[in-house]
């Protein structure tokens, strides 16, 4: 199947980048290469770095990137330091995130990502480690309903890690569409009729949990802000409150001056704001944009610029 890649919030990201010819990029999540290919054809000199832990996405980057200043690596973004060790990289003067699933991940059927159709049960990324129906299959029931109930937000969390322990005491559970009924029956007939769709919360979850999103998340920007050049960019694109949350309050504490306690008359700390937000509110898909490309409706662009050493 040919890997559809549609990117979402294009035309910002290209505008909040602000990319100079001769300077150095990353593209931590390149997916179809939509955001890669236009940040390469801005370069001259320059250079882009593009990093997937996607065996597919790479294949196809590598392909569509030919001819243009762009090197593919399979690697997940928590690790960019050591990639940029690697390749000679110092500073950055910019670097874009576009989390989540992509829409070949979803739309590929046998990586079952999704809830629609039948497919195994597996829900990994680098299509390596433990998957989905290994969690599913083996985790306490505590356990599972831990994880649905911090990444999915779901409040049936309980009673639908407990219809799975109870159903794969009879046989393992292996596919989506057995996932799916078995969270549509844990849940109460009026909220089967007005959900969305009953499992798209649990789906989320488990896919959070097996390719470790949140803390690779938490890691890669740490990384990532660590070798931003003074001025650099950093953009970063959500699809779901969790990553949002996680993306506006590390902005914020890095945004942040004065950690003293406001009873402190004057500042003793004497810290000075990392980054300045260039995005008080995040960006979000216009109307044209959304009848293009339905799936950008949950998409949150989130802007920063890292600052000097004095706080500038």
């Amino acid at each position: 199947m040919e890997f559809h890649h549609i990117p979402v919030l294009l035309a910002q990201c290209m505008e909040a980048l602000s990319i100079q010819p001769d300077g150095i990029y990353l593209d931590g999540t390149v997916g179809g290469a939509g955001h890669s290919k236009e940040i390469a054809a801005r370069l001259q000199t320059g250079r882009l770095i593009c990093l997937d832990q996607d065996p597919d996405a790479v294949a196809t980057a590598r392909e569509r990137l030919a001819g243009l200043p762009a090197t593919v690596i399979q690697e997940n973004f928590r690790n960019t330091a050591a990639v940029l060790d690697g390749a000679g990289v110092t500073g950055l003067n910019g670097a874009l995130l576009d989390l989540g699933v992509s829409s070949h991940q979803l739309d590929e059927t046998a990586r079952g990502f999704s809830y629609q159709g039948d497919a195994p049960l597996d829900m990994r990324m680098s299509q390596a480690g433990p998957t989905a129906a290994d969690l599913v299959n083996g985790l306490s029931r505590e356990e599972l309903s831990r994880i649905l109930r911090e990444y999915g937000e779901e409040p049936y969390a309980w009673q639908i890690a407990g219809r799975i322990c109870a159903a794969r005491q009879q046989a393992p559970i292996h596919t989506t569409s057995q996932l799916a009924q078995l969270t549509a029956a844990a849940m109460p007939p009026a909220q089967r009729r007005k959900a969305k769709n009953p499992a798209r919360r649990t789906f989320q979850a488990l896919r959070i949990a097996v390719n470790g999103e949140l803390d690779a998340l938490s890691e890669g920007m740490d990384a990532i802000f660590d070798r931003l050049l003074p001025g650099g960019r950093l953009c970063i694109i959500t699809f779901h409150s969790l990553e949002d949350r996680l993306v506006k309050q590390r902005f914020r504490q890095w945004a942040t001056a004065c950690t003293c306690p406001p009873e402190f008359p004057v500042c003793v700390c004497g810290k000075k704001p990392r980054l300045k937000l260039l995005t008080r509110k995040p960006m979000t898909a216009d109307e044209a944009e959304l009848a293009d490309n339905p799936r950008a409706r949950s998409a949150k662009l989130r802007v920063a610029e890292k600052c000097g050493p004095q706080g500038l």
